[in-house]
């Protein structure tokens, strides 16, 4: 599994640690992720994902699943949850024809 959220994109960064003595050696910045369960209201149902704490709490600004995918690009998502904001927009324009 990698290290990436699923819905921001984000992945590990490539740093230096400094050493007292200005020592520099590589290393790697592992995001904050967190397994989590969201439930998409227009579809009504709950999705296991792994995201960040950064964007578990953008999630949570914007008013939940459905309204974060629906401003996200579909480049920065993951393949499940790219499938998850079509299936979205596919319900949405369904009740609004109806």
């Amino acid at each position: 599994m990698s290290r990436r959220c699923e819905l921001t994109g984000i992945n590990r960064q490539i740093g230096h640690k400094v050493s007292h003595s200005n020592i520099k050696t590589k290393r790697s910045f592992e995001p904050n992720l967190v397994n989590v369960t969201l439930q998409s209201d227009a579809l009504g149902q709950n999705y296991k994902l792994r995201i960040t704490a950064a964007a578990l709490r953008s999630v949570d600004h914007r008013g939940g699943l459905d309204q974060f995918l629906l401003k996200a690009s579909e480049a920065e998502l993951s393949t499940r949850a790219a499938k998850i904001r079509r299936d979205l927009k596919k319900k949405l324009a369904e009740t609004a024809a109806a």
